[in-house]
């Protein structure tokens, strides 16, 4: 029942997503950033191997700003028009409303992956690639999709308008993303590089550019996805009774 009325509202997100221009902006940005990343500035055709692990370390850093381009509007624009009011009153739970977005966010995140995946399609008779470590290093991207969106649904719930929501969410996927990067250039503690690393969005996802599925990785996706979904709960259960 739950995921039956989410999915309803996610069919609805994305079809309001879908009439969007900025949508289209960002899936026009994405194919072009990462087939420039892939063809020119790391110059696949000059490294004379089969692996398309260059093209995937590219996705943490486009995530920074598409991540918040996707997720800004779900809730901040709905406080910001007034809506959230109108939305908190019809009988769905905080879940279902939560999970709703999340769907809806997460869909998004499909469809570029969908459009990503030509590139390395057309690659494969070039060489003898290995369609496993493929799928890992898709598996690999959809997980920190994931947790990135619930993520940056969980700061649209705290903005109060779209450029907050946008804002707050770029200057956090930043950092998750590539704090781990003082781990490599900076000389710190063990036991505070592991630290660094932990909160890192985008450490947990090198083994899948490696085409290894780690369950730590794995594990660590799937609880901060839900973990940060539950702070939006809490979040929007205290926007309807304040």
């Amino acid at each position: 029942m739950i995921i039956r009325k989410s999915l309803i509202l996610a069919k609805k997100e994305l079809f309001s997503l879908s009439n969007s221009p900025a949508f289209y902006g960002i899936l026009l940005f994405f194919s072009l950033f990462c087939s420039i990343w892939l063809y020119y500035l790391q110059g696949f055709f000059n490294m004379n191997i089969a692996s398309f692990r260059p093209y995937f370390t590219v996705f943490p850093l486009t995530f920074i700003l598409v991540i918040p381009i996707i997720t800004m509007k779900a809730w901040a624009e709905e406080r910001k028009l007034g809506s959230i009011e109108l939305l908190l009153t019809i009988p769905f739970s905080e879940w279902e409303l939560v999970l709703g977005k999340y769907f809806a966010a997460l869909g998004s995140v499909i469809i570029l992956l969908l459009i990503s995946l030509p590139i390395p399609l057309s690659l494969l008779p070039l060489g003898r690639f290995d369609l496993g470590v493929l799928a890992a290093e898709y598996l690999g991207v959809l997980l920190l999709g994931s947790s990135a969106s619930a993520l940056g649904l969980l700061l649209s719930s705290l903005s109060k308008n779209q450029a907050g929501a946008f804002l707050g969410a770029a200057a956090v996927m930043l950092v998750t993303m590539l704090i781990n990067q003082l781990t490599m250039a900076v000389s710190f503690p063990p036991l505070f590089s592991s630290l660094i690393n932990f909160i890192s969005l985008a450490f947990h996802f090198e083994s899948f550019t490696k085409g290894i599925i780690d369950t730590r990785d794995l594990s660590y996706f799937l609880i901060t996805t839900v973990i940060f979904l539950f702070f939006t709960t809490r979040v929007i259960l205290y926007r309807k009774w304040s």
